[in-house]
């Protein structure tokens, strides 16, 4: 089955130039920066109070929900409205991490206290990343999506870029109870922008909230799977994931502390990373199109996995910034690429259960591993597990390639 909306395309208003779109921009922009400071608080609290193992079941732990509830998020996002629920989100995480830090002032609850916060955070995130997967079509045309994907591809990495060192420097001054509370001041900024935003209606929308929550999960399930190019996106996604996120949350956070870097280190190789996905968003955003988009992305895939198997092998920082600058240039434009081919290939009505799988892979299923990266590094060395991880990487992308239908995908030209 393949997408039936209108893709007649209009003479309109840039992207750059919509008020509904820099409002959408700044509300997400400001929750991508509380998410990249409250994960690095997370992940530095957890690696100083325990073990590797412990500190990988500590991120794991959100990871359950969002694995359990993803795809009813979607279902609630394209019946409720994309809207209400990231803004009934966003209030929920801002006042779960104000109220944590509140408690670190005052006392040291230990590993437990940030695996409460963790379960919570994962039971939002699977009704707010459908949530907000689904909002581009809604405040801005269908000729304009690529290049809107490339504009919140750099608000994302630019939380990578400035939330990171943010995080690194709010933990170094005043200890991860201030950190959690600069994350959660960042969360209430984007309700206000969030509140402005007046959204379009989208054709069949109204089909959503028709039926039970079941048959509409079911419905997405049978769009996507007969779609030639977003089902077989979905495993690129998962495998890419898979092989990516471990390492880059766990990992890193060990390599960091064998190293001697600290949490600043961790914030200047994910800063690396953010700048060259960053880059990668940016020729998204001034294009609008790269041609034979399905072949680029695969191939970026592959060579992007090499960058992320020489990181463990990198003892100074510079080298490893540089290495995250790399990962981020390849394997950011690869998403960037993906996301992009989404947000055009997907009919609107069924964009949040569509957005709720692919967001499954990175922030439902992929993070389960993180047990198991800890232990692993913990039993091996971190150099063994980051090859591994690569080869996983370059998988997703071979995959890619080997499908006719994704290898020779196209975004639309503005």
């Amino acid at each position: 089955m393949t997408s039936t909306f209108d893709r007649t395309v209009t003479p309109t208003r840039p992207a750059h130039r919509s008020p509904q779109v820099l409002r959408w921009l700044g509300a997400y922009t400001a929750s991508t920066l509380g998410d990249s400071v409250f994960y690095l608080a997370l992940s530095w609290a957890a690696v100083s109070g325990g073990t590797p193992a412990q500190a990988g079941l500590v991120m794991a732990v959100a990871a359950v929900p969002r694995a359990l509830l993803m795809l009813f998020g979607g279902v609630i996002a394209d019946r409720l409205g994309p809207r209400r629920v990231v803004i009934a989100s966003d209030a929920v995480r801002c006042l779960v991490t104000l109220g944590l830090a509140a408690t670190l002032f005052l006392a040291s609850p230990g590993l437990w206290a940030l695996a409460a916060v963790a379960l919570v955070f994962g039971t939002v995130d699977a009704l707010f990343l459908p949530a907000v997967g689904a909002l581009p079509p809604r405040v801005a045309d269908r000729d304009q999506l690529a290049r809107v994907q490339g504009m919140r591809g750099l608000a994302y990495r630019m939380g990578a870029v400035v939330g990171a060192p943010l995080g690194g420097l709010a933990v170094a001054v005043g200890g991860t109870a201030t950190a959690f509370g600069v994350a959660g001041l960042l969360f209430a900024f984007s309700l206000p922008l969030l509140s402005a935003l007046r959204l379009r209606p989208l054709p069949r929308e109204e089909e959503a909230r028709d039926g039970t929550a079941l048959r509409g999960l079911a419905d997405g399930l049978r769009y996507l799977r007969g779609h030639p190019v977003l089902g077989p996106l979905m495993i690129v996604v998962l495998l890419s994931d898979l092989g990516f996120v471990g390492p880059l949350n766990v990992g890193l956070a060990v390599l960091s502390e064998q190293r001697g870097w600290g949490a600043s280190g961790i914030g200047w190789v994910l800063a690396g990373f953010g700048v060259g996905a960053g880059a990668a968003s940016l020729l998204l955003t001034v294009k609008g199109h790269v041609p034979r988009t399905g072949l680029v992305m695969g191939w970026t895939m592959v060579v992007g996995a090499v960058s992320v198997g020489a990181l463990a092998h990198l003892p100074q920082l510079p080298l490893a910034v540089l290495a995250g600058l790399s990962i981020g240039l390849l394997a950011g434009l690869s998403g960037a690429l993906c996301n992009a081919l989404i947000q055009t290939e997907c009919d609107p009505a069924y964009l949040g259960r569509v957005s709720a799988v692919a967001s499954l892979g990175s922030l439902g299923i992929a993070p389960l591993s993180f047990p198991v990266t800890g232990a692993a590094i913990g039993a091996w060395g971190p150099g063994p597990v980051f090859v591994v991880s690569a080869a996983v990487c370059a998988l997703s992308g071979v995959y890619g390639l080997a499908v006719r239908a994704v290898r020779r995908a196209e975004l639309p030209k503005s």
